[in-house]
């Protein structure tokens, strides 16, 4: 007979297993995720509540039409390059360097037309610029 007392082995866990599982079930899930698109975003950008408009002793209105066209103080610019556009802009703002831009651009309006008259600004010296809006009351009724 054998009476000597046996070693009791210390159960262990393996973790190695148990690791690889999680890593396999944390690639389905990243996956099998659906992300929303940002495309799929319906956006109306130009309505904003406005509380009260100011008025601008200094301002230029450069505005932007659906086709891409310009006018800088409701008188048309012939060209649409940047530089067309930023003599147009720096005539108007013989007043001075503290003039604000308000651009006036139609909700069908490229983004890049709004950008280019933004270039533009940058190119005539005017750093104030802002964009105009109707309420959201005056954009129902239309």
């Amino acid at each position: 007979m054998n009476f000597r007392p046996r070693q009791k082995e210390e159960p262990e866990i393996n973790l190695i297993p148990f690791i690889d599982v999680l890593l396999v079930i944390l690639i389905f899930l990243m996956l099998s995720t659906t992300y929303s698109k940002f495309t799929e975003l319906q956006l109306r950008l130009p309505v904003a509540d406005v509380q009260a408009q100011r008025d601008y002793p200094k301002e230029v209105l450069v505005s932007v039409d659906a086709e891409g066209g310009y006018t800088v103080n409701r008188q048309p610019v012939t060209g649409r390059s940047v530089g067309e556009l930023a003599s147009a802009v720096q005539a108007a703002a013989n007043v001075g360097k503290d003039s604000v831009l308000i651009i006036y651009a139609d909700a069908a309006a490229r983004h890049q037309s709004v950008i280019t008259v933004m270039e533009a600004a940058r190119q005539a010296g005017l750093s104030k610029i802002t964009f105009a809006t109707q309420s959201g009351a005056t954009a129902g009724a239309q």
